[in-house]
This record gives structure tokens, C-alpha cells and sequence, in this order.
């Protein structure tokens, strides 16, 4: 599959949503309701998007435009300085062919002067390794987020 990737936009809170939605599917054994998007401690990580220091990367389709995935950083609003929190995401019918990984790549090479991340819910997955190729290491493990640090 040919695809592209691009900076995400202001306009693109819709897909960050969606990404957003797809991330949280793979999180244990059910289908959540996309209510739970509505949760505010969901519902940060798009709303508004295009604020001030978010930055991010979409990766669609190149023949019929369909989003595949998502990576995209974001500094918490109530807390200023604390790490940027990154969400990340593919659809689980694209994972596995390489494209988290370019991905992750465009955007620690788009952002080289963030060199701690924090990242939630994902302790124990297989993403961490992924992040871990990417020279970033646990820090600190809370009970829901873990913050990674790499050295620039």
C-alpha cells in the first residue's frame, strides 16, 4: 500500500478524533462506545487542536484518501511544565506495515528538542518497544501514564 504523510492542520481535530477512537479500541478486549470520547481525560488530546506548540503528522491512503494513522504531541493545558503528552495511533487493519514507524520518525525528526515525552495507557503494550527504537526510556511509571525520555 502507497501512502503519504503529512503535518497535521487545525481542520484536522475530526481525524485526531478518530485516531484518537482507534487508539482506545485496541485498549483491552471491547468496542468502547465513542462516547467515550467525550471523557475529559480522553477529549484533551484533540479538542481545539491547533493551538500553540501542537504539532503532529496523518498518514493517508494515496489512492482513496483514507486515514490510516496518526502521531501527535500536545502540551497539557493545566500543566505547564509538564512533558508533552504524545498520542499515537494506526488502524488495526494497517498495523504491522511500517507505518507507525514513519510516523514516529517524522515527527521526533520534525521535533528534535522534545526529548521527554509522557505517554498514557499503554503500559505493558507493544508500542512501548516501538518507542524504545526510537531511543526513548521509561522514566517514571505512574498509574496511568508513563513518561519516556531520550537523549538529544
Amino acid at each position: 500500500m502507497e501512502y503519504e504523510i503529512r503535518p497535521l492542520l487545525a481542520k484536522d481535530e475530526p481525524i485526531l478524533r478518530e485516531m484518537l477512537y482507534q487508539g482506545l479500541s485496541s485498549i483491552g478486549n471491547h468496542q468502547p462506545s465513542r462516547e467515550i470520547l467525550q471523557r475529559p481525560e480522553f477529549a484533551h488530546y484533540a479538542d481545539g487542536w491547533g493551538r500553540t506548540g501542537d504539532t503532529g503528522f496523518v498518514a493517508h491512503d494515496k489512492k482513496d484518501g483514507s486515514v490510516l494513522g496518526a502521531v501527535w504531541l500536545r502540551k497539557p493545558i493545566d500543566k505547564p511544565d509538564a512533558p508533552p503528552e504524545l498520542a499515537f495511533a494506526v488502524r488495526p487493519e494497517h498495523r504491522r506495515h511500517g507505518i507507525g514507524s514513519a510516523l514516529l520518525t517524522q515527527l521526533v525528526r520534525a521535533n528534535p528538542h522534545e526529548s521527554t515525552i509522557s505517554v498514557s495507557l499503554v503500559a505493558g503494550k507493544p508500542v512501548l518497544r516501538l518507542y524504545e527504537r526510537f531511543g526513548f526510556k521509561v522514566a517514571e511509571e505512574g498509574p496511568n501514564a508513563i513518561v519516556m525520555r531520550r537523549h538529544v
